[in-house]
C-alpha cells in the first residue's frame, strides 16, 4: 500500500519536472493535489526522502524536491508494467547501435561448463567462444530499457569450489539479418551495451570491426516455450 502511495507522489512531482532538477512545492500545494491532508503529504515526503526516493533542500515555508534515483526506479518499473499490459501483442524490439571491444571477459564466461550445457539445453546451440559487443544509440535507450521487464530465457547461476557464477538472461534476435542471441549477465554493469552468442564468429560472417553501426532486432517471445525442458 505504501509503494502505491509513493508511486502517486513520484508520478505528480515527476509531471511538475522534478525527474531532472529540484522543483519548488509546499505540503500545503503537494497534499491539495494529492487529495490528502498537508500532515499526510509531508509525512509522505519524510518517508520517501528517508528511502533514497526523493532529495529535498527545506525552506522556511517551502521546499525543494527532486526524484532520487530510487524514485525513477519505482517509476521505471511501474511504467514497465503499463507497458507490457498496452503493448501485450508487442513481440520486437528494435535498436541501433555500433559494434565495440570488449574486455575479453565473453571469452572466459562463454567457455564455462556450467553455461555451456545450459546453452546446449535452452538455446540448442554451443556459441563459439567470446560475444560481439554492441553499444546502443542514446536514442534507443528507453527501448533497451524494456527489456527488464521480460525474463526471456534464463540461463542459472552456480557455484563451483573456487566461487560463484551469476545468472542471465538471453533473448533471441538479429544483427544485420542474422539470427543470434542476446546474453543479459544479471550483475552486469553497462545498461547501454549488448552482448551476442553465437554458434559461429560474428565478426567474420558480418564483416564487422570496431565502430561499424548495426540494426538489432531482440525477439521478446516466452522464454518457457524456448527451454528446451521435456
Amino acid at each position: 500500500m505504501m509503494k502505491e502511495r509513493w508511486i502517486k507522489v513520484l508520478k505528480e512531482l515527476a509531471l511538475i519536472g522534478a525527474m531532472d532538477s529540484y522543483v519548488t512545492i509546499s505540503s500545503r500545494a503537494l497534499s491539495k493535489i494529492l487529495g490528502c491532508s498537508q500532515q499526510t503529504a509531508s509525512r509522505y515526503l519524510i518517508e520517501m526522502e528517508r528511502m533514497g526516493c526523493i532529495d529535498r533542500k527545506l525552506g522556511i515555508r517551502k521546499q525543494r524536491v527532486r526524484i532520487g534515483e530510487k524514485g525513477r526506479e519505482l517509476l521505471q518499473r511501474e511504467y514497465l508494467d503499463y507497458k507490457k499490459i498496452f503493448d501485450a501483442r508487442r513481440r520486437d524490439i528494435f535498436l541501433k547501435g555500433k559494434v565495440i571491444s570488449g574486455l575479453g571477459e565473453g571469452k572466459y564466461y562463454t567457455t564455462i561448463d556450467g553455461y555451456t550445457e545450459q546453452f546446449r539445453k535452452k538455446l540448442r546451440f554451443t556459441p563459439v567462444p567470446g560475444t560481439l559487443n554492441v553499444r546502443v544509440n542514446k536514442d534507443y535507450l528507453d527501448r533497451l530499457m524494456e527489456l527488464k521487464g521480460y525474463e526471456g530465457i534464463r540461463i542459472e547461476g552456480f557455484s563451483t569450489e573456487d566461487r560463484s557464477f551469476g545468472g542471465a538472461r538471453c533473448f533471441h534476435a538479429e544483427i544485420n539479418n542474422l539470427d543470434a542471441v542476446v546474453i543479459i549477465p544479471d550483475r552486469t554493469h553497462y545498461m547501454d551495451i549488448l552482448e551476442f552468442i553465437s554458434p559461429f564468429r560474428l565478426r567474420d560472417r558480418l564483416n564487422l570491426k570496431d565502430g561499424d553501426h548495426v540494426d538489432v532486432i531482440i525477439h521478446l517471445g516466452d522464454g518457457d516455450e524456448e527451454s528446451g525442458d521435456s
